[in-house]
C-alpha cells in the first residue's frame, strides 16, 4: 500500500456555516485549530484558511506586551489573540500560536505564527 502526498496542509477548505460572511484576513476558528482566511467567505459557500504560517496585522489583546516565543490563545469570542490564560472561556482555542515579533501592550495588533497541537477549552 502507498502514501500519496494530497497537498502541503498549509491551506485548508473551510465551510462557512456561520450566517454571516468571513471576511479576507479574518480569525477563523474550525474545531481545535484556528486559521486566517485568505479570501471572503460567504455563508454557505467554502474558501481558503491558511494554518499555517507568519501573519502580521493580527488583533491582539490589549493590556500585556508579548515577547517573542510566548504562546498564544485565541478568544473566539473577540477573534484576538492573547499570552494570557487567566481569562480562558469555553471555546477558546490555546496553543494555536505563539508571538513571532515583541509587541507593546497598548499594541492592538501584532505578529504571530500559527501552530498546531491545539485545544478548546470545554
Amino acid at each position: 500500500m502507498t502514501t500519496k502526498l494530497q497537498q502541503d496542509g498549509n491551506v485548508i477548505l473551510h465551510a462557512n456555516a456561520s450566517g454571516s460572511t468571513i471576511t479576507s484576513g479574518s480569525v477563523v476558528k474550525m474545531n481545535n485549530i484556528v486559521g486566517i482566511a485568505l479570501v471572503d467567505i460567504a455563508d454557505g459557500s467554502s474558501g481558503a484558511v491558511q494554518i499555517r504560517g507568519v501573519f502580521s496585522g493580527v488583533p491582539k489583546v490589549t493590556g500585556n506586551a508579548w515577547t517573542v516565543g510566548s504562546k498564544l490563545v485565541c478568544d473566539v469570542s473577540t477573534s484576538k489573540f492573547d499570552t494570557t490564560a487567566a481569562s480562558l472561556a469555553t471555546g477558546d482555542v490555546t496553543g494555536c500560536a505563539i508571538v513571532f515579533e515583541a509587541a507593546g501592550s497598548s499594541d492592538t495588533t501584532g505578529v504571530i505564527l500559527l501552530t498546531h497541537g491545539n485545544t478548546t477549552v470545554t
